[in-house]
């Protein structure tokens, strides 16, 4: 049997650059994809907000009574490209609101957190550098009235954020920029002069978005902005919305319980349930092909034109109490496909067919 004899004097290989990495180059293609990819905006991961809803300690002590926590977020995670929709809908007390504080910096998480441009915002917002942050954050309360100091003047009340962050110093400057944003959302720079008690409701609500558009900001959550107006007013003030998203390229988490508005103004849904997300699709695929069993309640539950005359069928049961959440999916109890691993294990969010769902049945390809 032939041998082959080795080379006495071998070609040395060629040395890597010191520091340089030894792996294989990706090729072209994937390259070029992962340096296309945008980075979303908006991050959550993991969020969770726990509240001691207990008695006072000496009322504990003498009734010999436990600690009460009540977990009103458990878990949300979510991503937003710039300039597009996420909106979040469920029933009261799911805890949507909550994701709306949290992101804003008005709760500080109990765990998880939320980055922002590649930033960890609530770590930024103990700094010195959350002013800057908080500029580029914004938010639109549910109550127009509420929200708003019934002692200023409309053009206080507007200018507050631009005096706040030494935006703007000069009086004459402050007025004309005040006016611009009136005008921006379809009232006149006349109004300045007048009190929030002399508006309407959506007259309200457009002041309500012209402050928080006075420091420009990129981001806004939009807490069910909508849901105090009558439906008319409710579509001017939608529009007026989705002409400046447009405008200024602003990304919005709106928050809703009415879906036929989500379904005007979204990209993304995320459907929440006693704290989780259950669902998360995008609108046409959400609407179209529901997959949770509580997404597919709740939009069996909308007017639909050719079932005019028809009985709808109410959402089944209540919200159980967030105190004491029951066991494994907490749905299960309102769930007509619920078995007995649906009692005992919580399901996670998956990604199942291009959407997120939390779902034993939907994953085992019951439903």
């Amino acid at each position: 049997m032939s041998t082959i004899a080795a080379d006495p004097h071998p070609t040395p290989l060629p040395q890597a650059a010191e520091g340089a990495s030894t792996s294989l180059p990706l090729p072209s293609g994937l390259r070029d994809a992962a340096l296309a990819a945008p980075t979303p905006l908006v991050q959550a991961h993991d969020l969770a907000k726990t509240f001691d809803v207990s008695v006072p300690w000496l009322n504990r002590v003498l009734e010999r009574r436990p600690r009460q926590l009540l977990q009103a977020v458990d878990g949300v995670s979510f991503t937003i490209e710039k300039g597009q929709t996420l909106a979040l809908v469920g029933e009261s007390g799911c805890g949507k609101s909550t994701v709306a504080r949290l992101l804003v910096g008005l709760y500080h998480p109990t765990r998880g957190g939320f980055t922002f441009d590649g930033q960890d915002a609530h770590a930024a917002f103990r700094t010195s550098e959350g002013r800057k942050l908080r500029r580029r954050i914004q938010m639109i309360f549910q109550d127009p009235y509420a929200s708003l100091n019934p002692r200023w003047k409309v053009a206080d009340i507007v200018g507050e954020p631009l005096k706040e962050h030494g935006l703007i110093t000069d009086a004459a400057e402050l007025k004309d920029r005040v006016g611009e944003l009136l005008k921006s959302v379809g009232l006149s720079p006349l109004d300045m002069v007048k009190y929030p008690h002399q508006f309407s409701g959506g007259q309200r609500q457009r002041i309500s978005i012209a402050r928080a558009l006075a420091t420009q900001p990129e981001f806004l959550v939009c807490d069910e902005p909508t849901s105090a107006l009558d439906v008319s007013v409710q579509a001017q003030v939608l529009n007026i919305m989705k002409d400046l998203q447009r405008q200024h390229g602003l990304t919005y988490l709106f928050i809703s319980h009415n879906l036929a508005v989500v379904r005007h103004v979204s990209d993304q849904v995320g459907v929440m349930y006693l704290g989780r997300l259950v669902e998360v699709a995008g609108k046409h695929q959400l609407f179209a092909q529901p997959r949770h069993p509580y997404t597919r309640m709740l939009l069996d539950a909308i007017p639909k034109m050719h079932d005019t005359g028809r009985a709808r069928t109410p959402v089944q049961g209540e919200v159980p109490n967030p105190l004491n959440p029951p066991g494994g999916c907490a749905f299960n109890p309102r769930c007509p496909h619920a078995n007995e691993r649906c009692r005992v294990e919580r399901p996670v969010l998956l990604e199942l067919q291009g959407v997120r769902v939390a779902c034993h049945a939907v994953e085992e390809g019951r439903i």
